[in-house]
């Protein structure tokens, strides 16, 4: 099969955003939108990929380079448009860094949802020698260009700014998508010319100058109109995303997983789920989220980059976010529900954190339970240890963290404060108000409080009369 180099067109303001952000980098399911564009690209196995760049260039370049280097892709090539003079004009720009005996297929920075599948396709009826459009039909076809065929075959593609009245009855529009042999595609830019409504450099012209040229033009019209619409106003960013999200609910719901409301299920990265798994309303996955089976995951829940074990149970109003270091949760683990799991919290089977706990890069082991307002950083927690109401863990000292070491069975009284570093020793027993500084002994009661004094028939102080 002919060589495939894919450029991405990402030239653009965007001007209907409103935003001082390139339009390609704002985000949808938690990813660039040209973020899409080029995971679809990487997964046609392209020789190359070009991306046009122009408002912004240096922040959209940092921000592919910065993908393909996390996707451990090679980097593309970039090429800059300035000023903007049109379709046509940007794709000029790729014609050096485009070979002659390979197909290019153009794609748009803006029009994130197209399937690999779909390009594949385009690519077959391209064939290596023939210009293929890829073309869908609207109810609606306002502002995209016409596809004007006679019979089977296309003649051209007109802009809907230049289209007569009768053209812009037609209801099949191009796409921006196409694939055409690079040497063909060269021949054709430089003839381009800008005799139009808008003094612009159109690429859709080259159907005409094909057909010209007594060169086969055809297009593979699809259904599914949500893989070709494009983002131009926060508008249509808000729409594409829950259309985005509806398709990932679907995808889940296929495998098993219980959803209780797809028009209120978000995932911003990557969510894999094993049977069983109920989801509540209202819940966001960022990163990579893994649910073990049988999970259950309550309202209102944001979960990021966690592996989640069978059995548990995350209660509703949950924060957990592992950022780079990750949370793991336990087979059978209750967390919730407004707990807090922070970077590099390991909870053991069958432990519970409960409301108003926060974790942070702390090891609980099997049975482990810490269930009211409490703080736990920088802790190695054994097993069945109980951790009182109100107690937290000192780690810092204004300079450096350190660690705090509870051993098995240990039961740490309400409002108590362990000021790191320090060990628990197993079995012991910690009273309630405590302010340990000092490692206690195995199996020990240990109170570190003032002694309480009562004084008989005192009285509170009374406001002086005005």
């Amino acid at each position: 099969m002919t060589a495939v180099d894919v450029v991405v067109m990402a030239a653009g303001k965007g001007t209907r955003m409103k935003s001082r952000l390139p339009k390609v980098l704002h985000r949808l399911g938690g990813k660039p939108l040209i973020g899409h564009v080029v995971d679809t690209a990487w997964q046609l196995q392209a020789r190359g990929l070009v991306v046009i760049t122009g408002h912004g260039a240096a922040e959209v370049e940092s921000a592919v380079a910065h993908m393909a280097t996390a996707a451990q892709q090679a980097a593309p090539a970039f090429v800059r448009q300035e000023p903007q003079l049109g379709t046509g004009h940007a794709v000029q720009q790729a014609v050096p860094a485009l070979p002659d005996d390979g197909v290019a297929l153009i794609l748009n920075g803006d029009v994130p949802l197209v399937q690999p599948q779909t390009l594949q396709r385009l690519l077959e009826r391209c064939d290596g020698k023939r210009l293929a459009l890829l073309s869908v039909t609207m109810p609606d076809p306002t502002g995209y260009g016409r596809i004007v065929r006679t019979g089977d075959a296309v003649q051209s593609i007109v802009e809907h700014k230049d289209a007569s009245e009768a053209q812009r009855a037609i209801r099949e529009v191009y796409t921006g998508f196409m694939a055409v042999p690079s040497a063909l595609l060269k021949r054709w830019l430089a003839r381009l010319t800008n005799d139009n409504a808008q003094g612009e450099y159109y690429l859709t012209d080259i159907v005409k100058l094909a057909v010209a040229d007594g060169e086969e033009v055809v297009a593979l019209a699809i259904d599914d109109q949500v893989q070709v619409d494009g983002v131009n106003s926060p508008v249509q960013l808000a729409e594409l995303e829950r259309a985005y999200q509806l398709r990932r609910a679907r995808a889940l719901m296929e495998q098993g997983v219980r959803i209780a409301d797809p028009a209120r299920f978000d995932v911003r990265g990557e969510l894999a789920c094993a049977g069983d798994v109920e989801i509540d309303v209202n819940c966001v996955f960022e990163g990579r989220v893994s649910l073990g089976e049988g999970v259950r995951i309550g309202a209102n829940c944001v979960i990021a980059n966690a592996r989640i074990a069978a059995g548990a149970v995350i209660h509703p109003f949950t924060h957990i976010d592992g950022e780079s270091a990750g949370v793991e949760v336990g087979e059978g683990a209750l967390v919730g529900p407004f707990a807090r799991l922070r970077p590099g919290a390991q909870l053991g089977a069958e432990v519970h954190i409960g409301n108003f706990v926060e974790v942070k890069n702390s090891t609980l082991a099997r049975g482990a339970k810490a269930n009211h307002l409490a703080y736990l950083g920088d802790a190695t927690v054994g097993e069945r240890v109980n951790y009182g109401a109100g107690s937290i863990t000192a780690n810092y000292d204004g300079a450096n963290k350190h660690r705090t070491v509870i051993e098995a069975d240990v039961h740490v009284g309400s409002n108590s404060v362990l000021v790191a570093p320090v060990t628990l020793g197993a079995g012991g027993t910690v009273g309630a108000g405590s302010v340990i500084t000092k490692d206690t002994q195995p199996g020990a009661l240990s109170v570190a409080r003032g002694r309480q004094a009562g004084i008989a028939d005192w009285q509170r102080p009374k406001k002086k009369p005005k």
